[in-house]
């Protein structure tokens, strides 16, 4: 079983994100957070990245960009979160379940009182 928050706005179909660590965020970077549209993290991340990239050219090292990289795996999906905060949506209740359609469907059948007008919003 999985942990996911749900994010809940009026007029809008619920959204459930994963708890945890991200393999695809940690080897897509900002590509990932483009495809969740977190723009301004997306842009956030690359100009990171390419600030990173300046200095790597200082430091012959690789353990800033091996560091950023674990870095977004570990906190892409609180970026979306964040995302989904800034556009209105309020953290509904955690769902634990196997996938993130299990989840939705778990949240939507067993809390009901949320949606009052769930076959409004998905129509």
């Amino acid at each position: 079983m999985k942990i996911f928050t749900s994010h809940l706005k009026p007029g809008a179909a619920p959204v459930v994100v994963r708890e945890g660590f991200s393999a695809p965020a940690a080897i897509f970077g900002f590509l990932w957070l483009l495809w969740h549209r977190a723009w301004i993290a997306a842009a956030l991340l690359f100009a990171t990245f390419v600030i990173v990239a300046k200095l790597g050219d200082l430091m012959q090292s690789p353990a800033l960009p091996l560091g950023l990289i674990v870095l977004q795996g570990m906190f892409g999906r609180d970026l979306v979160r964040w995302n989904l905060a800034r556009v209105g949506y309020r953290q509904g209740p955690v769902v634990l379940a196997a996938n993130d359609d299990s989840a939705l469907a778990r949240l939507v059948t067993e809390r009901a009182d949320l949606f009052p007008n769930l076959a409004e919003t998905l129509a």
